[in-house]
Formats: C-alpha cells, sequence, structure tokens
C-alpha cells in the first residue's frame, strides 16, 4: 500500500485563504464577499491587497447572494463566503432562484460543515447541505479533503463557468495530497489500489479512509481507496470500475446519508451495476456540541467506522 504522509495538520478554511490569495493576484474578475466572517473564512490577505474588490455584506446572507448574483453580470467572479449552515439552508432560495436558475457564475463557498465544526453545537452543524446544493439543476458540487486540495479547487473554479458550492471545514486535519497538484472538477482520484473492497471517501473522510485501509491490509484484506472531492458531476466511471473489480463498496461523508455522496454512489450502482454497499455517514440525525473527536467518535465518522464497515460489507458479497 502506498503510504501518505501528513505534512503537518492545516484547516481546509485556511486553504479556501490561501487559494483565494492566489486569485486575488491573477485574476483580476474575482471579487469576494463575505457575511462578516472574515476571520472565519481566512481571506484577510486577499482584502489587505485587494480591497476595492471585498465586499463586506454583514450578517444577510441573502442579500449577499444577490448582490453576487448581480455581480455576475458585469463579469465578475463572486466568491460569496459565509458558514455552510448559512450559506445554503438560510438562504436557499435566494440561490435557486437568483443563481441556479439563471446559470449565474457565482461560486457559493462555505466552511465550518459538518459536525467537525464541534463546540458550536447543532444549529449550526449542517449535515444536509451536499443533498440540498446537489439537487439545484446545473450547481457544481466539491467538497475537499485537505489544505492543498482546498487551495488548488478554490483556483480552479474560478476557471468553470456556472454556480459551483464549494464546502470546507474548521478543524485542523492532515494534510497529505501534493502541494503542486492540478484540480479537475469531476475527476475522482485513485488513493489506493485494492482487490478486495472500494472505499469511497469525500472530505474529512479521505483521510480517515486511509488510515483504515493501512489497518486492513494489515489483516489481510486489499482496500481500493478513491477520493471523490466532486460529488457532482459525478466520476460515474471510476466508480463502476473499480466496484466491478471488487464487487462490493463502502462510502463515508461527514454528512447524513440522505441525500450525500453514500446515495449517489447507489443511484449509479442501481442503474447501472448492483453491489453490496454499507455507508458511513450520519444516520438521520442532528449533531450536538462537543470536540470533532468526540463527535466523529459517537457520530461513526473516522476510521474505526470505516473499517468496521468493511467487514461487515464483505459478509454480503
Amino acid at each position: 500500500m502506498t503510504k501518505y504522509t501528513d505534512q503537518g495538520k492545516q484547516d481546509t478554511r485556511s486553504g479556501y485563504g490561501a487559494g483565494m490569495t492566489e486569485l486575488g493576484r491573477t485574476n483580476p474578475n474575482v471579487v469576494s464577499l463575505c457575511a462578516d466572517l472574515v476571520g472565519s473564512l481566512k481571506i484577510e490577505t486577499f482584502i489587505e491587497e485587494n480591497p476595492e474588490r471585498f465586499f463586506q455584506v454583514g450578517i444577510a446572507e441573502a442579500n449577499m447572494m444577490g448582490i453576487a448574483a448581480g455581480l455576475t453580470i458585469g463579469g465578475k467572479i463572486p466568491f460569496a463566503s459565509s458558514f455552510a449552515n448559512f450559506a445554503t439552508g438560510r438562504v436557499y432560495d435566494q440561490i435557486r432562484q437568483s443563481i441556479a436558475y439563471s446559470d449565474k457564475n457565482v461560486k457559493i463557498c462555505a466552511s465550518h460543515a459538518g459536525l467537525t465544526l464541534g463546540e458550536d453545537g447543532a444549529t449550526h452543524q449542517i449535515l444536509e447541505d451536499i443533498g440540498l446544493m446537489k439537487m439545484l439543476p446545473g450547481m457544481t458540487v466539491i467538497n475537499p479533503c485537505d489544505f492543498n486540495q482546498t487551495k488548488a479547487a478554490t483556483i480552479a473554479i474560478a476557471e468553470h463557468h456556472g454556480p459551483v458550492y464549494l464546502r470546507f471545514g474548521r478543524p485542523k486535519v492532515a494534510n497529505f495530497t501534493p502541494v503542486d497538484q492540478k484540480f479537475e472538477i469531476g475527476k475522482a482520484l485513485m488513493l489506493n489500489e485494492g482487490t478486495d473492497v472500494t472505499i469511497i471517501a469525500t472530505g474529512h473522510l479521505v483521510w480517515e479512509a486511509l488510515i483504515a485501509a493501512e489497518r486492513l491490509e494489515n489483516q489481510g484484506i486489499s482496500a481500493e481507496v478513491i477520493n471523490i472531492h466532486t460529488i457532482k458531476p459525478l466520476d460515474e466511471k471510476s466508480i463502476l470500475n473499480s466496484v466491478k473489480k471488487t464487487g462490493c463498496v463502502v462510502t463515508a461523508e461527514e454528512h447524513n446519508y440522505l441525500g450525500g455522496l453514500g446515495e449517489s454512489v447507489s443511484g449509479v450502482l442501481a442503474m447501472h451495476h448492483p453491489a453490496p454497499q454499507e455507508l458511513v455517514a450520519t444516520k438521520d440525525t442532528f449533531g450536538e456540541s462537543g470536540t470533532p473527536e468526540q463527535l466523529m467518535e459517537k457520530y461513526g465518522l473516522n476510521n474505526k467506522a470505516i473499517e468496521e464497515a468493511v467487514l461487515r460489507v464483505l459478509k454480503r458479497k
């Protein structure tokens, strides 16, 4: 098994900030909007270097989406950022009507997604945002796994025409993907080839999947690990090629099992290649206050849970 090295834990929201800094220096059409969360979104450098290209909207997220939609008419590429809960659920009507319906070139950039928001609790821990956004026609949905990939994704979506939902988080997690990577929207990444089971993971669960694969290897189980950073459009070809080889699959995500990556994979398999599947995800529940580690353990979103899911699915082959 290929060993991946943690280059030093970093938060994915800082990857977004680093990407915005680079875009500020290379793409004059990129503008930034924020709903009173500049520090949390790590966009201070972009603002310092491009004050005329930043719009502080305040705690008025619906207004922010409308302004962002309007800015595209003049050829600007607006990056509208807030916490994931406020960037989706609070403003779903504005996104649907003003951005998705008219195919506006708005990048909705959402931090503090999932349970790993931690101590802020259930009201802020959105676990249904991927489902909300992937159902919108024409919306691209991206959930990168670490600092480097988030930075690369931020830069890449500026070149993609159309609405994008970019999801990232607050905690410091393993940073293990290449610094100089080229981010290709809609293309899954094979991290480890295997023959017994496919593990398809997204976001913070990708690193946990790699740890699980190493533990499984010690038990004589060969796990193929795929990083699905783009949930929509989904790389169906890569999924099917892998599952046809291994015969079963485990999906892992920091999201409700309803509406998330696992459900999308289930749909692909049901239509093209039915196979046993286990889903590592929250089970139709809200979160609660706690440290990220405590919550990921309690709700079964870590390498141990992935390993157990693999052992279950292998019995169903």
